[in-house]
């Protein structure tokens, strides 16, 4: 057998391990994830509004409501931002 296919078997056999909850090398990365129909809501937004201030797409933040989709790390982030400085967010953004 190849060195690939070596390779691509062991890396099966440690996502089964990790899946199962068993301890492996196998590295994970949490994003958390607000909740963007609250945030919205909690700073009186409708959807469209709240999509024109920061500048989210519209499609985009219905899909997130929706849990069609979630945001990436960097949305999160973004995400995180609006939720303890709104105002702060809103002014730089009109300033660009």
């Amino acid at each position: 057998m190849s060195t690939f296919g070596q390779d691509l078997i062991a890396s099966m056999e440690e996502a089964a391990a990790h899946a199962r909850g068993e301890p492996t090398e196998a590295r994970t990365r949490t994003v958390e994830v607000p909740d963007v129909r609250a945030l919205r809501e909690q700073l009186g937004l409708s959807q469209h509004a709240f999509a024109s201030a920061y500048r989210i797409p519209l499609a985009t933040l219905k899909g997130w409501e929706q849990g069609r989709r979630q945001p990436d790390a960097t949305a999160s982030a973004y995400l995180s931002v609006i939720a303890h400085l709104p105002d702060a967010a809103r002014s730089a953004l009109q300033a660009a």
